[in-house]
């Protein structure tokens, strides 16, 4: 097995159980395009063209298997690539839309978030990542999971502007107070309101298996600071200032697609705000898999 270690943000020490052979790399907090060349430049060589199905054939196919279970990735590879990156879940979510966007999620990919690694005596509560998967909540165990443990593929969810989502995403108004639009999970109708009637929004997480996201209706700030009421009523309507983050929890919903339509809505990638207000946004399940290692 090949490995790359790819430390985004962080001096933080290596383990003694690394292979010497190892491949380190020391990149931004969020990695850029540039930085991931050297991702890029293992994988091509160790398979230098993709022999499966093109995600256009796959999209092509008339069943739907590509969108059930999670699966190994079916490409022949001579010598697995074991990417493992120490940071945080934006620094994850810039690699994983790194391999997704050139199309290489055969990669192996391990996980020791950054306030481990950094600190091993902090828990790893700040990772939506680490908790999604079940990763250990100490340095020496979390990096012995990401080095040696077997792949577990999970769904891989990406939004329209082919970004993946490694922890979690939000979709909110963009100054931070609630939202005017419509959210539809699937089918079912998460949010359809104008400004003031109580949901701020939805926050969504990948799941372990199909059909692949789980999104709750937000009943208090996602992001940012949200704007002080304006006149008697919408005073009087919000003294009770919303718990940041808060989700109804009778309103949760799966499925393989979250849409949202709406006025001047920010879309939030783990942590990460777009630079620019939308009207529409859709997250969706990737066509191939991500090769995640997990207990």
């Amino acid at each position: 097995m090949t490995y790359l270690v790819l430390r985004c943000g962080t001096d933080a020490p290596l383990p003694a159980s690394l292979p010497k052979d190892a491949h380190v790399h020391d990149l931004s907090a969020i990695p850029t395009r540039q930085e991931l060349k050297v991702m890029d430049a293992l994988a091509t060589e160790i398979l230098p063209e993709d022999p499966t199905p093109s995600l256009d054939e796959i999209a092509a196919q008339p069943d739907v298997s590509h969108l059930g279970t999670p699966q190994l990735a079916p490409q022949p590879i001579p010598e697995p690539l074991r990417t493992v990156v120490v940071g945080t879940d934006a620094a994850l979510s810039a690699v994983l839309t790194r391999a997704m966007r050139a199309d290489y999620m055969w990669v192996e990919f391990g996980f020791v978030p950054a306030q481990l690694a950094d600190a091993p005596s902090t828990p790893a509560s700040a990772s939506t990542a680490a908790h999604n998967w079940g990763l250990p909540t100490d340095a020496e165990a979390a990096w012995s999971v990401a080095l040696t443990a077997p792949v577990r593929p999970v769904p891989l969810i990406r939004n329209d502007s082919g970004l993946a989502i490694a922890g979690s995403a939000a979709i909110c108004s963009w100054d931070g107070g609630e939202i005017t639009g419509e959210i539809i999970v699937d089918d079912a109708v998460l949010v359809r309101q104008e400004a003031g009637a109580g949901a701020w929004g939805t926050r969504l997480v990948p799941m372990l298996d199909a059909p692949g996201i789980v999104a709750a209706t937000a009943l208090g700030p996602l992001y940012g600071e949200p704007p002080a009421p304006k006149g008697f009523l919408a005073r009087l309507r919000n003294r009770h200032t919303p718990e940041p983050g808060a989700l109804d929890h009778e309103s949760v919903r799966t499925g393989r697609a979250v849409q949202a339509g709406g006025t001047e809505m920010r879309v939030v990638v783990d942590g990460v705000s777009a630079k620019r207000p939308v009207d529409r946004v859709t997250f969706y399940r990737h066509l191939r898999d991500l090769q995640i290692a997990r207990p």
